[in-house]
C-alpha cells in the first residue's frame, strides 16, 4: 500500500528531457566591492543572476539540451558589474570557459544536491590572462527528475526579472484543511433592549467568521431590528481553539457565553450586556465541498482520524501540447498546466513563446475513492511582463480535461490527446490539444475488495446522520473556494485566484440557458430507450406487424401456462443478454468534455452574453428586458412540467386521503372486488385475460379512448386549485 512517504518518483509516463544545470554559488577576492552579477552564455542562450552585494547567489539555471545549438561546444560564465556602462572595461570583470564534453551526467537515482560546487579562477577577456577573484560553480547534465529543476531558472525564462521567473516555476500546492463550524443558538437572557417600533423589534444572532488564521475568532453578535437596520446589543468573541471538535454523532452540550458591549467602532468593551446559550462545535466528520459533486476529486472527511486506507496510486504524465492558439502578439503562447486531485495541486513550469510546448512532467497522487475525478487545466501566463502585472492582467484559461478514475482499467496506461475546448463570448473554440498519460493502479490484493468499495457510501457517515440541506451545501461550497483561492494566491509562486476559480468551476451553479437546454436534451436522450420500447409495444398491440404480434402472444401464453415460475428469471436473462450485447461496443477511452453534449456549439450570442454576465447583472435597458422576457418563457416551460408532475402525485395521494369521497369509495370497491377475484381465480388466468384483452386485434376495439384508470385519475382533485 502506498503512503505519502513512498509514492513512486519514476518518470515512466513521459519522454525523458535532458537539461544542462549550472549552479552559481558565489565569488570571492574581488579587488573592490561590485554590484555584480554572473552571466551564463551558450551560443544564443544566456542567463543572468540577480544583483547582490556581497555577491552570493546559490542560483541554479537549467538549459534544455535540445534548445542548445549543436555547433556550440563551450559554455562561458562571466562576472559583470551592472553599475558600469556596457562599453567600459569595468563592465566585464572576468570569465571562466568550460567544454560541454567535460560536463558530468547525473543519474536519475542520484541527488544533484550532492554534487558540490568548486572554485574556479577568473580569467580576462582573452580567456588566458588570470585576474584576481574566484567563482564557485557546479554543472551537470540531468533530466526532469532532478530535484533542482523546480527551483531552477529554466531557459528561455532566464532574465534579470526575478519576479517574472518566479511565475514560471513548477510547484506543488496543498489546499488548507477546512472544518465546518456549527453554531446552534438556543436562547439569550439579560439583554438590554432598545425601544423601537414593533416592526423593527426582532432580536436575532449574527455569526461572523473571519479569514482562517491560527488565532481565528468567531464573533457572535446579538442584534435587534431588521437585516438592513439594526443595533448590536452584545458581542462575544469566541476563540476557535476553545471549540469542541466532533468526529462522531455525539451530542454537543450547550454553554453560556457572556456578552459584552460593542462600541460604534466595533471594539468590544468590558461592560456586561447579557448572556447567550449556544451549542458550538467544529464538525470534522463532513467533507468540505470545494468542487461540484459530480466531478469531485475527494470525499474524505476533514478529520484525518476518519480516513479510510489508501486503495491505489494515480500517476499522470503531462507530456506536451500541440496546435495551441496564439494568445499573445507575435504568434506565441506562454502555457502551463495545473492538475488538481484531492487537496494536492501540481503546477508545471511555463514554456515561453511556444505553440507546441513540451512539459514532460509526471505527478503522483494517493487514491482513497475510485469514483473521483482528476482535473487538468491549461492556462496562458500573463505575469511575465511587469506592465501586465501592474495592470492586474489575469491568466487566460485555455481549457481543461476531466478524467474519472472509475473508467480506467487497473494498471493500464492511457496515452491520449484531449482537445482543449473553451466557451468564449464569441462561441465555443478549440484552443489546441494536450497529450496526457494516465495510469491508475489498485493496491488491493483481492479482486473482491475492489467491488466491495462500490457498496460503501460515497460521502462520510456524518452527511447521512446530520444531513445538510441543498441550500446549505450551495453556500458552503462557495466559501471554501474563496478561502482556498486566497491561501494559494499567497504562495510563491502564487497560484492565481482566477486559476483556482476555473479549476474548481465556481460558476457551475449559475443559471445558464445553454445548460438548461443541454440538461433537457440529456433527459430526452436518457428516455430514448424507454420510448423505443414503448413504441415497439404499441406496434405489437396495434398489429402493425402481425407475425411479430402472434409470436409475442405465443411466447407469453407458453411462459404463462407451462413455465410461470420462469417469467422473472427470463426477464433477468434478457437484461443480461442486453448487457453482453453491448460489451463489444463498450467505451474504450476515458470520456472528456463534449461541446455537443454541452450545447455549446448551438448556443446563440444572446445565450453567451447572458452566461458571461456577472452577478448581479451589468447590463440594463432593452437588452436586460429582452433577457428577462426570454427567461420568463423558459421558466414557464419548467413551471408547466413541474406543475404536471406535482399534480399527478397529488392526484394519486388524494385517493388515500378522502379528498374526493366518491373517488375513494370507488377505489375501495375496486380493491374489494380485486381481492375477491385474486383469491378465487388463479393468477395465470387473470394475466391470460389481461394479455388477451390488451393485445386484441384492432377490429375488436372501439375508438381509441383513454382507459378507465386514466379517466379516474384525471377526475381526482390536486393541489393546483389551492394555489393563488
Amino acid at each position: 500500500m502506498a503512503t505519502a512517504g513512498n509514492l513512486p518518483r519514476r518518470h515512466d509516463l513521459v519522454d525523458p528531457m535532458e537539461f544542462l544545470f549550472v549552479r552559481v554559488a558565489k565569488i570571492r577576492d574581488l579587488p573592490y566591492t561590485l554590484d555584480s552579477y554572473v552571466e551564463v552564455k551558450l551560443g544564443d542562450l544566456h542567463a543572468s543572476t540577480c544583483f547582490y552585494t556581497p555577491p552570493e547567489w546559490n542560483q541554479v539555471f537549467a538549459f534544455e539540451k535540445d534548445s542548445i545549438d549543436g555547433s556550440v561546444s563551450n559554455m562561458l560564465v562571466s562576472v559583470k558589474d551592472k553599475k558600469a556602462p556596457s562599453k567600459m572595461f569595468d563592465a566585464f570583470f572576468g570569465c571562466v570557459q568550460f567544454s560541454l564534453i567535460d560536463v558530468p551526467r547525473s543519474m536519475s537515482q542520484e541527488s544533484s544536491l550532492a554534487l558540490a560546487p568548486q572554485w574556479y579562477r577568473l580569467k580576462g577577456q582573452d580567456g588566458r590572462q588570470l585576474v584576481k577573484g574566484d567563482i564557485m560553480l557546479s554543472m551537470w547534465f540531468g533530466t526532469q527528475e532532478d530535484e533542482c529543476l523546480p527551483h531552477a531558472w529554466c531557459s528561455p525564462t532566464t532574465s534579470n526579472d526575478a519576479v517574472a521567473v518566479g511565475h514560471t516555476r513548477s510547484k506543488v500546492y496543498i489546499s488548507p484543511t477546512l472544518w465546518y463550524l456549527r453554531v446552534n443558538v438556543v436562547k439569550a437572557q439579560d439583554l438590554n433592549l432598545f425601544s423601537a417600533p414593533p416592526e423593527s423589534s426582532n432580536v436575532f444572532v449574527q455569526v461572523d467568521l473571519g479569514a482562517p488564521t491560527p488565532d481565528n475568532k468567531a464573533l457572535q453578535d446579538v442584534k435587534q431590528g431588521t437585516l438592513d437596520q439594526n443595533w448590536t446589543l452584545g458581542r462575544h468573541e469566541l476563540n476557535l481553539k476553545d471549540v469542541d471538535k466532533r468526529l462522531d454523532n455525539g451530542r454537543v452540550s450547550s454553554k453560556w457565553y457572556n456578552l459584552a458591549m460593542c462600541s460604534s467602532s466595533g471594539e468590544v468593551e468590558l461592560l456586561f450586556a447579557g448572556k447567550i446559550n449556544a451549542r458550538i462545535s467544529l464538525d470534522g466528520g463532513y467533507h468540505v465541498m470545494d468542487e461540484p459533486a459530480e466531478c469531485c476529486s475527494d470525499f474524505r472527511p476533514s478529520a484525518k482520524k476518519l480516513w479510510n486506507p489508501c486503495i491505489g496510486v494515480l500517476e499522470v504524465g503531462i507530456q506536451k501540447g500541440t496546435n495551441f492558439v496564439a494568445m499573445k502578439s507575435g504568434a506565441k503562447t506562454d502555457a502551463y498546466c495545473v492538475a488538481k486531485y484531492g487537496p494536492k495541486w501540481v503546477r508545471t513550469r511555463t514554456v515561453i513563446g511556444s505553440l507546441s510546448p513540451m512539459w514532460n512532467e509526471q505527478c503522483t497522487w494517493e487514491v482513497y475513492e475510485p469514483s473521483t475525478v482528476i482535473t487538468i487545466g491549461v492556462f496562458d501566463n500573463n505575469q511575465l511582463d511587469a506592465n501586465s502585472r501592474a495592470r492586474g492582467v489575469r491568466d487566460a484559461a485555455m481549457g481543461r480535461v476531466r478524467i474519472r478514475l472509475s473508467t480506467l482499467e487497473d494498471g493500464k496506461v492511457y496515452a491520449l490527446s484531449y482537445p482543449l475546448i473553451v466557451l468564449q463570448p464569441s462561441g465555443v473554440k478549440v484552443m489546441g490539444e494536450i497529450h496526457l498519460a494516465v495510469k491508475f493502479s489498485w493496491s488491493f490484493k483481492s479482486q473482491l475488495q475492489k467491488y466491495e468499495s462500490y457498496m460503501s457510501p460515497l460521502f462520510p457517515k456524518h452527511h447521512h446522520v446530520f444531513p445538510l440541506s441543498s441550500s446549505q451545501l450551495l453556500i458552503l461550497r462557495y466559501q471554501p473556494v474563496l478561502i482556498i483561492a486566497e491561501r494559494l494566491s499567497q504562495a510563491e509562486p502564487p497560484l492565481r485566484k482566477e486559476v483556482v476559480y476555473n479549476m474548481l468551476d465556481i460558476r457551475s451553479n449559475m443559471w445558464s440557458k445553454r445548460k438548461t437546454d443541454a440538461n433537457f436534451n440529456r433527459v430526452v436522450s436518457l428516455v430514448d430507450d424507454f420510448v423505443a420500447s414503448w413504441k415497439w409495444l404499441q406496434d405489437i398491440r396495434t398489429w402493425k406487424r402481425p407475425n411479430a404480434t402472434l409470436l409475442f402472444i405465443l411466447v407469453c401464453y407458453v411462459m404463462l401456462f407451462y413455465y410461470p415460475k420462469r417469467i422473472l428469471p427470463l426477464l433477468i436473462c434478457c437484461l443480461v443478454c442486453v448487457v453482453f450485447k453491448r460489451y463489444l461496443n463498450r467505451p474504450r477511452l476515458p470520456c472528456h468534455i463534449d461541446a455537443t453534449l454541452s450545447g455549446a456549439d448551438v448556443a446563440t450570442p444572446e445565450d453567451l452574453e447572458e452566461e458571461f454576465d456577472r452577478f448581479p447583472t451589468q447590463i440594463g435597458g432593452v437588452s436586460l428586458r429582452k433577457r428577462y422576457d426570454r427567461l420568463r418563457s423558459v421558466a414557464s416551460n419548467a413551471h408547466r412540467v413541474s406543475n404536471d408532475l406535482a399534480s399527478i402525485g397529488e392526484m394519486v395521494l388524494a385517493v388515500f386521503t378522502w379528498r374526493d369521497p366518491r373517488a375513494t369509495m370507488i377505489f375501495l370497491m375496486f380493491c374489494v372486488v380485486g381481492f375477491l377475484v385474486t383469491i378465487t381465480i388463479p393468477a395465470r388466468v387473470i394475466i391470460f385475460i389481461w394479455i388477451t384483452y390488451y393485445l386484441r386485434h384492432p377490429r375488436y376495439r372501439g375508438c381509441d379512448l383513454p382507459s378507465a384508470s386514466v379517466n379516474f385519475i384525471k377526475r381526482i382533485p390536486s393541489g393546483q386549485g389551492s394555489i393563488l
